[in-house]
């Protein structure tokens, strides 16, 4: 970092222009509270600016009458800017109105600027153990004696059966108020980490999409050539260090099993008094679920790269074909013009214009044909039992669909009634889908069936109609 790059730093970096900004306290603090504090990866720009005019209008109550008089739409634009790069302004897929999302640079600012405010404490025991943690992790993943590796592993399993000793004895170690809570803050600081770390990858998957959508414009030779460039730099993000850590963090987050255990461990940590304390930010129960959203942004951004390439494709195979047909049609044209001209000796003559090839295995074997042959009877009453049950199953209800509404709802509340439910996702199927949520409380062994109390849900039959049914209370808990 020397004197000219830190200079070309202050003049480009749009963070650094955003911390030398006149008005940096007011871009700061309202993008930190519309995008960053709820997580919010996108708004579109007449949500954002009615929060914006909000924003300025609490602003000038504050302070003067007069300050920042702009409209908020230029305010944005303005952020938006190639000499600001604070916000990206995009449009997405089907839609005519514009969006807005942070720059990673910009979230890099906004929340350095986070951490200059004062810590309760600094963590250095957790941190300590960290880096012991990753050399050892280092040191054993690349240890090529299996002598050695041994060795360490029963060195570790002789502490953890002195540990379950101990335990069994009835002398357990407990961790202290001030190592749990320095943990905890270790943790929550890792995971709005990785939540910014998003926004980069995706901004480097969005640089890939851009130059292979700047080669395709300007790409004048081989289809051949373009393509076996396109899937190098692309198979260069996947297996680079970065492309590789992302989707091992992809793959571990995308198990179920993982999900489950996380929000577990959250929900935990959550009610214990020490942690109480210190007023944690709720947020970070769903931050699993924030990383999700997050990761599925990124990877939409290289769905669109592949889109990107299959409209290539496509459009040169249309071109390619109107140049064939060009082609034919001159020769038609230039056959009806020397029609009338035929020359006097032909010289040779050709019985079709291309060689028949006929193989010997080529020719089918004989077979003979089929003869019907017909009988004639009397047709007669059937006594058979036969399953009618066939002629009741005329609409099907997708139990997993279901089962996916509760779980959605149950993300954010601890438990919701049928009728609840039901207002949120309303009767599609009609009795047979109540039916089938009925079901799934009685298989469900954390849904409670109260027999005594009866509610009424309503619903509309395919006819128009309004349908009711009075049901048992249900309520599905998480």
């Amino acid at each position: 970092m020397d004197y000219a790059r830190l200079r070309t730093l202050r003049r480009m970096h749009p963070g650094w222009r955003l911390l030398a900004a006149d008005h940096a306290p007011l871009v700061v603090g309202f993008l930190q509270w519309c995008f960053i504090v709820p997580n919010v990866r996108s708004l579109r720009e007449t949500e954002l600016a009615s929060r914006l005019d909000d924003f300025l209008f609490e602003l000038r109550e504050q302070t003067e009458p007069d300050a920042f008089p702009k409209p908020a739409r230029e305010y944005l634009l303005d952020w938006a800017g190639d000499d600001r790069g604070w916000l990206r302004r995009y449009y997405p897929v089907d839609s005519d109105e514009p969006y807005y999302d942070l720059t990673p640079a910009t979230e890099k600012a906004v929340r350095w600027l986070t951490s200059l405010q004062q810590q309760q404490f600094v963590g250095a025991e957790s941190r300590l153990m960290t880096v012991f943690d990753l050399l050892r992790q280092i040191v054993q993943g690349t240890e090529t004696d299996p002598d050695v590796r041994v060795a360490e592993l029963e060195k570790r399993k002789a502490a953890i059966d002195a540990e379950i000793r101990e335990i069994r004895a009835g002398r357990m170690a407990f961790m202290d108020d001030t190592r749990l809570r320095e943990r905890f803050l270790q943790m929550a600081e890792t995971a709005h980490t990785l939540l910014a770390d998003f926004r980069q990858v995706e901004q480097n998957f969005r640089h890939l999409d851009r130059q292979v959508r700047e080669q395709v414009a300007t790409w004048e030779g081989s289809k051949g050539a373009v393509l076996e460039d396109i899937f190098g730099e692309k198979d260069a993000i996947a297996e680079s260090d970065q492309g590789r850590s992302f989707h091992a963090f992809w793959d571990f987050l995308m198990s179920p099993a993982r999900q489950e255990e996380l929000t577990e461990l959250l929900e935990r940590i959550f009610s214990l008094e020490p942690v109480r304390n210190l007023e944690p930010d709720r947020r970070l129960l769903r931050v699993h679920y924030d990383w999700l959203e997050a990761g599925e942004q990124t990877q939409r951004t290289v769905a669109r790269l592949s889109e990107q390439l299959r409209r290539y494709l496509d459009d040169q195979a249309w071109l390619e074909n109107r140049r064939i047909m060009s082609l034919i049609r001159d020769v038609e044209q230039h056959a009806l013009a020397v029609r009338d001209q035929a020359p006097d000796s032909l010289g040779m003559a050709v019985d079709e214009p291309a060689p028949r090839v006929e193989l010997a295995m080529e020719r089918p074997l004989f077979s003979p044909p089929v003869k019907p042959h017909i009988q004639q009877q009397t047709l007669t009453e059937g006594g058979g039992d036969v399953d009618a049950e066939a002629l009741f199953e005329q609409i099907y209800v997708d139990k997993v669909a279901l089962q996916s509404r509760i779980r959605q709802s149950l993300q954010t509340r601890e438990q919701i009634s049928l009728a609840d439910l039901l207002v949120e996702h309303p009767l599609e199927h009609g009795l047979a889908e109540l039916v089938a949520y009925l079901s799934l409380a009685a298989d469900d062994s954390r849904a409670a069936i109260d027999d005594d109390h009866v509610e009424t849900v309503a619903w509309t039959d395919i006819d128009g109609r309004q349908r009711r049914a009075n049901v048992p209370t249900v309520i599905f808990t998480r």
